[in-house]
């Protein structure tokens, strides 16, 4: 039974004309600089999972901007993060983008210069050395690093503060009784799309698209079907406050389980969810910039965003399982994931539309309409990032 509406149950639209970012902040250079600088080069941004890196010696890189980072795991199992360049004259060190280092060294291959795996000089190949050098002056550039329930994240600012934890959406799911140390890929999805990072995080914060762009995901997700991401949505929502039915209270539809092509699950279902979590059939926890995780009964599907330039950016999805459903021949993996790819495909086509029609030099700015709560809360997060890097008067 739904609770009586209440002065505390209110409608979740806006009540006034919020008018959009202008269109150049999604296409122009130096806008797409600015983005670099103020957000993603001062957030917590997600590389991999810790799984990816399970023995010592591991590495991966990662690229965000015009920044790359190595991430490795030392002799004695301690994750650490430092930029790709060598302190010498700047070279790159590891020019695979993962794999295992041969020693307990990283190599600069153009002069050779050696750095520990905690990122101390140990060795300069020169015959003689300056008066004055002191190899304790010259370690690697360090980068902050944070493990979140096996996901590890890194942040670019030399002062960066606080933790992959603590950046997540406070707005968004707990997925505490979701296992997901413990999950198993399933599954990767890497695909450039041809729209600005903002773009994407928009068309994630409203539901106002999907009865045109996904169709199927409507009939599934009732309320999807109606425009709304949640009962509060609709301004005469206190009519069905009783309404248990799912395109008024949300949920999957009568007799559906899970996302799924046919909504039924494809392996045990997480034992420790609560019943309004497993009725939900979504669960969304979001960490701006980079990435959001989705939990469903019986896996977890993550995205992550990195942007490539101003009208591009490259997103990967991993589908993560329990060990038995993935040893489980009887398990139709394929079933979750097909119908999860077809969602994140139709995304990235709606979004290369958007992402065309900006360039209209008669279209300055749009409009939200009261349904686009969220993308109004979006763009002020991001006006907030912006204006912490103006320089005071």
């Amino acid at each position: 039974m739904q609770p009586s509406p209440s002065e505390h149950d209110r409608y979740n639209g806006l009540t006034r004309l919020e008018p959009t970012l202008p269109s150049s902040a999604y296409w122009d250079i130096d806008a797409h600089q600015r983005d670099l600088d103020a957000i993603w080069y001062r957030g917590w941004l997600l590389v991999c999972r810790e799984a990816d890196l399970a023995q010592p010696l591991a590495f991966r890189t990662f690229r965000v901007g015009t920044q790359e980072i190595v991430v490795l795991r030392d002799e004695t199992g301690a994750l650490r993060a430092f930029h790709n360049t060598c302190r010498h004259r700047g070279s790159q060190l590891c020019r695979e983008s993962e794999g295992r280092l041969k020693a307990r060294l990283i190599i600069c291959p153009y002069h050779a210069w050696s750095y520990s795996l905690r990122g101390d000089l140990v060795r300069v190949p020169s015959k003689s050395l300056p008066e004055g050098f002191d190899k304790a002056d010259h370690p690697l550039y360090r980068v902050a690093l944070s493990v979140w329930r096996g996901f590890v994240f890194v942040n670019l600012a030399e002062d960066a503060a606080g933790t992959a934890e603590t950046s997540f959406d406070p707005a968004s799911g707990n997925l505490a009784n979701w296992p997901l140390e413990t999950l198993v890929s399933g599954h990767l999805l890497r695909k450039v799309m041809n729209c600005n990072w903002k773009i994407f995080w928009e068309n994630f914060n409203e539901c106002l698209h999907c009865p045109g762009v996904h169709k199927d995901l409507s009939r599934l997700v009732p309320i999807y079907g109606r425009g709304l991401m949640g009962r509060h949505d609709d301004p005469e929502w206190a009519r069905q406050a009783d309404n248990d039915a799912p395109e008024f209270s949300g949920g999957l539809r009568a007799g559906a389980e899970t996302w799924s092509r046919d909504g039924r699950v494809h392996g045990p279902v997480f034992p420790k969810l609560t019943s309004p979590e497993r009725s939900a059939g979504q669960t969304y926890a979001t960490n701006l910039p980079s990435m959001f995780i989705v939990g469903h009964v019986d896996y977890v599907r993550t995205v992550r965003l990195v942007p490539l330039g101003p009208e591009q950016t490259e997103l990967t999805a991993e589908w993560l399982f329990s060990p038995e459903a993935l040893a489980d021949p009887t398990a139709d993996i394929d079933n979750i994931v097909a119908f999860g790819r077809q969602v994140l495909e139709e995304d990235a086509e709606i979004c290369a539309v958007n992402q065309k029609g900006l360039r209209s030099m008669r279209h300055r700015a749009g409009v939200l309409m009261p349904e686009e709560y969220e993308l109004h809360r979006f763009h002020n997060w991001l006006r907030q990032r912006h204006e912490t890097l103006q320089p005071k008067p």
